[in-house]
């Protein structure tokens, strides 16, 4: 895929952004986490919004920084599968009071939430 994001960076918040930027990728930590190991078309669906060619670029960009696994079995047609890493697991981890916060500020906004179709 293309180059290896590897810095310079001003500080820890600016690597991990390196890795987490972007709409998706969070999301997609957060759907890896609350179901487990899923297929291409299970994180589609999980996911509203997100066109494949985003999907599948966020997933390369997340499998390069060992964040999660991609595992294909040779299987006609074939299936791939996605699960989050030990690495993967602890940014989740790093993750949740951003979530707290998150869902806080929705509850005081009055914010609807979008609900995925499974």
């Amino acid at each position: 895929m293309g180059a290896k994001r590897s810095g310079p960076y001003f500080c820890g918040i600016d690597a991990a952004m390196d890795v987490i930027g972007g709409k998706w990728k969070a999301l997609i930590l957060w759907e890896l986490e609350a179901n487990g190991v899923r297929r291409f078309g299970e994180l589609r669906r999980g996911l509203p919004g997100v066109s494949e060619k985003m999907l599948i670029q966020q997933l390369r960009e997340l499998e390069e920084d060992g964040i999660v696994t991609r595992e294909i079995f040779p299987e006609i047609p074939p299936r791939v599968e996605y699960q989050l890493t030990e690495l993967g697991s602890a940014l989740n981890r790093a993750l949740e009071p951003l979530g707290a916060w998150g869902r806080e500020r929705i509850d005081r906004i009055g914010a609807d939430r979008v609900h995925a179709t499974v």
